[in-house]
């Protein structure tokens, strides 16, 4: 009987599966394996947030392997090797893993090759579970990749995608394959305080919720910061406890504008994998330099600092940023407001604050972070690289009677309506009431000396 092993990496879930279901297509035994990488928790990625939710999500995926039978492996170590270790124990022939775009993912993917070839192994790495449409799926002539979002998402909208797959109904694990404990959440300390359940479970419960309250609404509503109406899955994207295309078909059937807004998020998503598939130095390196002379930690050390603590002065970006620090979840429109703020009005590296939300941040993905970041930073794929988001006037506009604010930065709840977002108008006896900084800088000022660094008047 043949026994393969399928490598879990970031889609962690039984619905939807096509490397879990491409093992068991042949009706043999499989070998459900995850291994906690050890090269990951030395480069720093394995955070307190990020690990805390792994955890809930390797023992919901466990549960469901045990009620159909089967059994989650885990190990822990350098992945190929363990891989390879665990290929020999069960007699597998091949061994099965979702292609990742990353070059991390790309480099891991090359030594497990090599691993399993020097034993007379097979690896196969399937496309289409991490993201709607593998990247490479639509190009534009004459280049490997779409550099501007409306042209991709064009293309990519015409495009049938997949059959979603049903979760297997039974799933037989070799007895004589030994597994570590399933990691825990207890495990972790220093985890947010607000952190969000893992698990595919939780992700198909929070969608299926929101569809039916949040979906229709969702076009007009997801930039409201106090009404929350985002679906709040991207944490679940980024395991892969949830499937895009499962998501992309089901809203498409659900239709309405509503529904249209939320594929075209996903649509951001896989145009963002598709450009680091393309050009993996983006995780680090300016996809199109401004030959920024960035403020650097060390002259901007303490605004920096004020930034992450959520003092700048400015109310709706303290509001995210501490949104932040206690959910490990930031709303998107927080995250193009202090994305904006940190590279264009204090006009620091976008590295640093790319580092810092990878830190906290539960759906911390290379492929979205950093090119978001880029994006805001004007190093990226936007094509108004020069613009700078107000974080006085966007306060005033998409939380306009200062809740979103009040809920975040306590120190200005007795502030009524939109007179939150700019508290240093208020008479000096009025405002010392109040344990709240001053602006860190004027936003003209800030304006001025990136557009000065950017070469414009």
């Amino acid at each position: 009987m043949t026994v393969s092993v399928v490598l879990f990496t970031s889609d962690l879930r039984l619905h939807d599966n096509p490397t879990l279901c491409a093992a068991l297509a042949g009706g043999g035994r499989v070998v459900p394996l995850f291994v906690v990488d050890e090269a990951i928790v030395s480069a720093g990625f394995d955070t307190p947030n990020r690990r805390a939710f792994l955890a809930d999500c390797l023992t919901d995926l466990d549960a469901g392997l045990r009620r159909r039978g089967g059994r989650l492996v885990v190990r822990t170590g350098d992945v190929a090797e363990e891989t390879r270790k665990v290929a020999a124990e069960a007699g597998a022939g091949e061994v099965r893993v979702a292609g990742g775009v990353s070059r991390y993912a790309q480099r891991r993917e090359e030594r497990l090759r090599r691993a399993l070839e020097s034993d007379g192994r097979r690896l196969h790495v399937q496309d289409g579970t991490l993201t709607a449409l593998p990247p490479g799926a639509v190009t534009p002539a004459g280049s490997d990749h779409f550099a501007v979002f409306t042209p991709y998402f064009r293309r990519w909208s015409h495009e049938r995608p997949r059959d979603v797959l049903a979760a297997p109904r039974a799933v037989r694990v070799p007895a004589e394959v030994g597994s570590e404990r399933v990691p825990a959440r207890a495990d972790t300390p220093g985890v947010s305080a607000g952190l969000a359940e893992g698990g595919e479970t939780a992700g198909r419960k929070r969608f299926a919720a929101w569809k039916r309250t949040g979906l229709t609404g969702y076009e007009d509503g997801h930039d409201d910061l106090a009404g929350d109406l985002t679906s709040r899955l991207s944490p679940h994207l980024h395991f892969g406890t949830v499937s895009p295309t499962e998501l992309v078909l089901r809203a498409r059937r659900a239709g309405g504008a509503g529904a249209e807004a939320f594929v075209r998020q996903l649509c951001w998503r896989d145009f963002h994998h598709q450009v680091l598939a393309a050009r993996p130095d983006a995780s680090w390196a300016d996809y199109r330099t401004k030959h920024d002379r960035w403020r650097s930690e060390e002259s901007a050390g303490e605004e920096i600092e004020a930034w992450k603590a959520g003092r700048t002065g400015y109310p709706v970006v303290d509001a995210a940023m501490r949104q932040l620090r206690h959910e490990g979840w930031m709303h998107n429109r927080g995250r193009l407001l202090t994305a904006s703020f940190l590279t264009k009005t204090l006009y620091v590296d976008w590295r640093v604050g790319a580092r810092h939300f990878l830190e906290l941040l539960v759906d911390g993905d290379i492929a979205n972070n950093q090119l978001n970041w880029q994006w805001m930073a004007g190093t990226g794929t936007d094509s108004r690289p020069n613009r700078v988001l107000n974080p006085v006037t966007q306060g005033k506009r998409y939380d306009p009677d200062g809740r979103y604010v009040r809920r975040w930065v306590p120190e200005l709840s007795g502030l009524a309506g939109a007179a939150v977002h700019e508290p240093w108008r208020l008479p000096a006896r009025e405002r010392a009431r109040y344990d709240y900084p001053g602006p860190l800088l004027d936003l003209a000022e800030g304006r001025d000396r990136f557009q000065r660094a950017r070469g414009r008047s």
